[in-house]
């Protein structure tokens, strides 16, 4: 037992120590992604969670129904998971000035923050995620690139506690 403990504690140290995306990081392309006009329209997204120890233990697909009215983003997200179960999500979004923005949705504690430069969007909050057995309380940190026109690449870091639980990648593509 004192074995098994050692190692996870071994393993969580090592998951904590692995690269990130950093808003200093470098930018790879002239591409300027701005979310009131990427999400503005039908996008359609696929995705899946992967634990810390690379497991995928769940996958889904988005059909998102985004509104800009020149200053609130609306995205209506409906999740349907491999399991056959839904959810929808409901973001409220607001440009707080050229590069920042906040943000609401059901469960989330507090206001989302978020940053734009050039092709990326960093995206954080906390939420009460619903999970097949209730609800689990995490920290995202999400991370969008802009790979063209028609696709978003994203990567978001779950942690618990301060501890990485996991990620979620999801590739967008903007259909009208």
């Amino acid at each position: 037992m004192r074995y098994l403990v050692m190692t996870l504690a071994v393993l969580a140290g090592l998951a904590g120590c692995t690269g990130k995306p950093n808003a200093d990081d470098p930018l790879l392309s002239e591409r300027v992604l701005k979310i009131e006009e990427y999400f503005d329209g039908h996008v359609v997204a696929t995705g899946q969670f992967q634990d810390t120890l690379g497991t995928v233990r769940r996958r889904f697909v988005v059909d998102i129904q985004g509104s800009w009215d020149g200053q609130t983003l609306t995205l209506v997200e409906d999740f349907v998971y491999e399991d056959a179960s839904t959810e929808q999500r409901i973001w409220k979004m607001t440009k707080t000035d050229a590069d920042t923005w906040t943000g609401q949705a059901d469960g989330v504690i507090g206001t989302a923050k978020g940053v734009a430069r050039g092709d990326t969007f960093n995206w954080t909050y906390k939420i009460d995620l619903p999970v097949p057995d209730g609800t689990l309380r995490v920290n995202f940190n999400d991370w969008f690139w802009k790979l063209s026109d028609t696709r978003v690449y994203n990567r978001a870091y779950m942690k618990k506690y301060g501890v990485d639980i996991g990620e979620v990648q999801i590739t967008f593509d903007k259909k009208s």
